[in-house]
Parts: C-alpha cells; structure tokens; sequence
C-alpha cells in the first residue's frame, strides 16, 4: 500500500509498483483533468507537477514517487503561477478542442514557477514536447507571457485572417 499526496490530499492507493501514476490520477484516485494522449511522454497531455516540476504522468511508475507532492490540473489554479496561466488562457482564448490543454497549462505553470519573466527561448524549451492538434501555439505563447507580464499580448498573424475572426 502506497500513500500519494495528490492536491494536498493523502491518497492510500494498493496499487502494482509499476503502474503509471496517470492511471492512478484517473483510475484510482478518479482524478480525470489529466488525459492520457500518446503513453510514450512525447505529447505532454499527461503532464503533472511533481513538488512543483512538469513531468509526464504516463510514463512515471508509481513506485518512483516517493514523499513527493503531486499537483494535478484540478488544484493548479491553487498556485499563484497557475492561477495567472489560467487566468490568462482564458483571456487570451487559447482552448479550440481543449483535449491538450491540461497538459499545455502545467507546462506553463511549472515555467512561471521557476523563471517569472520568460524569453522566449525558455518558453519555447519549456513548452517543448507539448503537442497540441488545433495549433494554438501562438495563442499559447501569447498567454505565457500575458501571464508573466500582466499585460495583454498582440496576437500577430502573416498572410491569414486572425484566429477567431470572420472575413
């Protein structure tokens, strides 16, 4: 029998060793925010913190987790770096489909944690791996940095009406 902390809850799980926390988060514990995309950590919609750094749920055994904090999508927004990025998606309109955005927004949460006022080379290391199939990284990028900054980012499109616009 393990004992995971998950959201500042203790969760007693009796589990195999070896089983991925994704499948605890959502089986288990019956967290689904967390979604399970590719199972092989190449498209980041499993991502969760682990004491506060982005890691790929599908991949991790549960067994690896230790005394370890685990913070899911469901209480990011408890964080003062999640709740900016949420504030910010919202703001910003980034959510098409919405299967990766959970994925998307403890990337970024995890980003603002660490480094407050991201380059944009530090985005782009930080998001990397983060797959999303409706192509908002413009938009995602713009939220980042609404998010660090506080001030709304100019949404800049070559050769195509703007996202969201009709012509």
């Amino acid at each position: 029998m393990l004992s995971l902390s998950v959201n500042g809850q203790s969760y007693p799980v009796d589990v195999p060793d070896d089983m991925p926390l994704l499948w605890v988060l959502r089986d288990v514990i019956g967290l689904t925010g967390t979604k399970f995309g590719c199972g092989m950590a190449q498209c980041g919609a499993c991502t969760v913190h682990l004491d506060g750094q982005a890691v790929r749920s599908c991949v991790l055994p549960v067994e690896a987790i230790g005394n370890r904090a685990i913070t899911t999508i469901e209480a990011v927004g408890n964080t003062p770096s999640g709740q900016k990025i949420q504030q910010a998606w919202l703001e910003v309109d980034v959510v098409q489909c919405g299967y990766c955005q959970s994925g998307q927004i403890m990337a970024a949460a995890a980003l603002l944690a660490r480094t407050p006022q991201p380059t944009d080379q530090d985005i782009d290391a930080a998001m990397a791996g983060n797959l999303c199939r409706c192509a908002t990284y413009v938009r995602i990028r713009a939220a980042i940095k609404q998010a660090a900054t506080g001030k709304a980012e100019i949404l800049q499109t070559i050769g195509s009406t703007p996202e969201g616009a009709v012509s």
